[in-house]
């Protein structure tokens, strides 16, 4: 662990990773972890565990070097084909099943990546009819393994947004749809840049182009009533509120910070 933490910072990386490496490589919690610092290592297990904090020195995050990550309470299998799951979306999962009961009820998670925002409300609602869509064959790849190993029935779409979901109708859509402006690369964690896909991450017109296309096109794919949750860069509160108002002029519109005191949740009812 002295030797881990050491390396990472003289790498300029997380010296906090190596903790989650060690755990993640034994399959041990914290306390578990605390417990055992003066168990030996096996050659084997010190051998891979040389090998994956070199990798993380590299910058390789910690998720794609376990090919884990957490999401709302499940392990979701993660590759460098979908985005790591960060806690603010947590937030917006939790917006959502807070205002919806276990009331049956038709759900798409547009942009679902690893699938983790259609897993975690599929798991929370199990009566819940799910669709998860991206525009990414591997994306939905890695979708379809998390939802196996978890043993939840989620469907699959590969679709560009909207594009192959003509005829369907929902009572609610979710989406975390790719919003950093390309300006905003100077900006941005290496890491990030380095390792996770860019499809996911960027999108034109500073970053709203998305958000665009789903004010236009979403009152033909939600139900009346219905509604639609969307994650937002933290200063982009006011010109997505913006373009779903035009699009929806009779749309009721509200913004939600996240625990960091961010503009980071848009939800918008269409009556």
């Amino acid at each position: 662990m002295k030797w881990a933490t050491a390396s990472l910072q003289q790498s300029g990386q997380q010296p906090t990773a190596a903790k989650e490496l060690l755990q993640g490589l034994l399959g041990w919690n914290l306390t578990t972890l605390v417990a055992n610092y003066r168990t030996q290592l096996s050659a084997t297990q010190r051998d891979h565990f040389e090998e994956v904090v070199h990798q993380a020195c590299q910058g390789q995050p910690v998720q794609y070097i376990l090919g884990q990550a957490p999401f709302y309470g499940l392990e979701l299998q993660v590759n460098p084909a979908v985005l790591i799951p960060r806690p603010e979306t947590e937030e917006l999962v939790d917006w959502l099943l807070h205002d919806y009961g276990t009331s049956r009820l038709r759900l798409l998670d547009l942009g679902t990546g690893s699938g983790a925002i259609a897993l975690a409300c599929k798991h929370e609602r199990p009566n819940w009819q799910v669709l998860g869509s991206d525009i990414s064959k591997a994306a939905l790849q890695v979708a379809r393994q998390n939802a196996t190993a978890l043993g939840l029935d989620v469907t699959w779409q590969e679709s560009d947004l909207f594009q192959t979901l003509q005829g369907q109708r929902f009572e609610v859509i979710i989406s975390n749809p790719p919003y950093i402006a390309n300006c905003e690369r100077t900006v941005m964690d290496q890491q990030v840049l380095d390792y996770e896909p860019s499809q996911a991450l960027f999108a034109s017109h500073h970053g709203l182009a998305f958000y665009q296309r789903i004010a236009n096109e979403i009152a033909t794919y939600l139900t009346r009533p219905g509604t639609l949750y969307l994650e937002i860069g933290y200063r982009q509160g006011v010109a997505v509120q913006r373009l779903l108002q035009q699009a929806n002029p009779t749309a009721q519109i509200g913004l939600q910070q996240d625990l960091a005191g961010h503009d980071r949740m848009i939800k918008m009812k269409l009556r």
